[in-house]
């Protein structure tokens, strides 16, 4: 298993380019199951979860072709509707062929899914929203057998929590369906608005993406079209805290600045500052001393549960207390251990973190154990007096583009070290 060596204390200075979204690329990929011919993707981040729905896809029948931050796909060849265990269980976004699959071709068979070891995160949601649309729903052996044989029809569905895959994972099987589906208290995250808009491009008639009420006519068929996916806003605001964590200075090229504001107002009250220069730049300062501040995460447009790790190494050195609650996932403090290897002193209680600053943290081997601990560690490592070593960074490469290249040339002294 590759690990990543950092030797910290280096001020962070220059400029990195923001990665494409995997958030949102996961899901549009999906979605191109539901399209006829082929769809050419552009801004597609380099990253472990891209090849696996990749590979997912090929496995089902569809031609897709990755080269440079470009795909060309095309799932007219799809043959098989199963998404084999093997696959699903490394990713928990493969649950997200589930809806297209069904709607294009009446027929699907999901694994359930896996993914980061952040807690239970039931597609209950999914499942019922889908049988509201007319499908018939089986649970055999750890698969999601769903058939809807004269096709799916609209419904009106209310979510009793705002999940974004199940947004998204409803949002698409509508998009074929008969007649007009109407999705409440739906995810508002922009990421679902980045699917809506590439739907849009494709012939889809859907509207409300970014409220929490979603409106779909179905059409009887979408075609391949060319989409730029959007930028990362979770890379973003990692390289924004790594800028804080070292008291550097970092300019983002092609961010996306309007998606952080709950971010910014939070990175602010920890001291950081911030220039933009137009929509797609912005200039993250490092103050002289981190000031701690209180942060509790909540769906869009507040501050993401995917930032809580990173938040929570920058507090680890802030001047108070803070106190960090978790609101979306219920065992997502796991980094909490590793930070504590490092000298930080946290304390947990339920869903809540209580950290109180210290002057340093000193480098030590940790483990991460999900994409945005990983993220978390590495910023502590930044930071920190000595080597940190970190290793199963297998996480960090299904969310982050050669993170360590991009810190290296901001002139952090970090390396891979292959095994």
């Amino acid at each position: 298993m590759d690990r990543i060596l950092i030797e910290g204390g280096q001020r962070l200075q220059g400029e990195v380019v923001v990665s494409g979204a995997k958030n949102a690329a996961l899901p549009i990929m999906a979605a191109t199951i539901l399209a006829q011919g082929t769809t050419h993707l552009t801004n597609l981040p380099d990253l472990r979860d891209i090849r696996t729905i990749s590979a997912l896809l090929r496995r089902l029948g569809a031609r897709v072709e990755l080269a440079s931050s470009r795909a060309e796909m095309c799932t007219d060849g799809i043959d098989t509707l199963k998404a084999p265990y093997d696959l699903v269980r490394t990713m928990r976004a493969s649950v997200l062929v589930l809806g297209p699959l069904l709607a294009r071709h009446g027929r699907a068979e999901v694994s359930l899914p896996g993914g980061c070891a952040i807690g239970a995160r039931p597609i209950d949601l999914h499942l019922k929203g889908l049988a509201a649309m007319g499908a018939e729903i089986d649970l055999d052996h750890g698969y999601v057998n769903a058939q809807a044989p004269h096709g799916l029809k609209g419904a009106d569905i209310f979510l009793d929590l705002p999940t974004v895959t199940g947004t998204e994972n409803l949002a698409m099987a509508a998009c074929l369906a008969k007649g007009e589906t109407v999705i409440r208290n739906s995810a508002r995250e922009p990421e679902v608005e980045d699917l809506a808009r590439f739907l849009r491009v494709m012939g889809a008639r859907i509207e409300g993406a970014g409220t929490d009420v979603i409106r779909v006519q179905g059409v009887s068929s979408l075609s391949g079209a060319p989409y730029r996916i959007m930028s990362d806003r979770i890379e973003a605001g990692t390289y924004m805290a790594a800028a804080g964590i070292t008291g550097g200075r970092v300019t983002l090229k092609q961010a996306p600045v309007a998606n952080l504001t709950s971010v910014m107002r939070k990175l602010e009250q920890a001291g950081l500052t911030f220039e933009t220069q137009g929509a797609e730049t912005v200039t993250a300062g490092g103050p002289a001393g981190i000031q701690s501040a209180d942060m509790t995460t909540e769906p869009y447009p507040g501050f993401p549960t995917d930032m809580q790790a990173q938040f929570m190494a920058l507090m680890c050195l802030g001047r108070g207390l803070s106190v960090i609650t978790e609101t979306i996932f219920e065992n997502r403090f796991i980094h909490a251990q590793e930070l504590k290897r490092m000298g930080a002193d946290i304390r947990l209680s339920g869903n809540t973190a209580i950290v109180e600053g210290v002057e340093f943290l000193s480098g030590a081997p940790v483990m991460a154990s999900d994409i945005r601990a990983s993220a978390g560690l590495i910023l502590a490592g930044l930071a920190a007096r000595g080597q940190t070593e970190v290793s199963r960074v297998y996480h960090l490469d299904r969310g982050y583009e050669r993170i360590e290249e991009k810190l290296s040339v901001l002139g952090a002294r970090i390396r891979r070290v292959k095994e």
